[in-house]
């Protein structure tokens, strides 16, 4: 396995740097190397917000930004008007956005997208538009980066002292992975 970067693209408060933070728990439990960090000053609720999550199956000695990611997703379509979410993309990169858009109509055309709603499964399971933990049920399904069964041991790890929000996470990830399967 060569190094992958993946930048999270989300607003302050939404959990981007959580689920950073989860994805490499996540690939910890699935025997990699991994690093997760946020990029933010001084931002507050609602403003742009990225966060980094790095995998690999040996040691990762950079220490910098993620420049060229080889994965991208997006939490929240409408920060595309202000963000360019493609910069720096690898070649073969894959944007993973939460829309029920078509990537084409977000602008994406070119560009190997995902558009899966995310926020749909995630007020039908959870009871709240909680976007951040489920998108790595996608994730894990469209990628293979990730297995299913670590992203349930990361989520009940991180979510530890909160036993429902776990149990709830762990189920909107099941059905974004399921509903992702063919979307490879």
């Amino acid at each position: 396995m060569v190094l992958k970067e993946v930048r999270f693209h989300g607003r302050g408060g939404q959990g981007a740097v959580t689920s950073s933070q989860v994805l490499a728990i996540a690939a910890f439990h699935d025997g990699k190397f991994t690093q997760a960090f946020p990029n933010f000053g001084v931002e507050r609720t609602g403003a742009p917000v990225e966060s980094y999550t790095r995998i690999d199956d040996k040691h990762i000695n950079v220490r910098s930004h993620v420049y060229s990611p080889a994965y991208v997703i997006v939490l929240d379509p409408s920060l595309m008007a202000n963000v360019d979410v493609t910069k720096g993309l690898k070649k073969d990169a894959l944007i993973i956005v939460n829309s029920n858009k078509t990537p084409s109509e977000l602008g994406l055309k070119g560009f190997d997208a995902k558009s899966i709603d995310i926020t749909k499964v995630a007020l039908e399971v959870i009871g709240k538009p909680f976007v951040n933990i489920a998108a790595l049920g996608a994730f894990a399904a469209m990628t293979g980066e990730v297995s299913i069964e670590a992203l349930n041991k990361a989520i009940d790890e991180r979510f530890a002292e909160k036993g429902k929000i776990a149990g709830l996470n762990k189920e909107a990830c099941r059905v974004l992975y399921e509903k992702a399967k063919g979307m490879k």
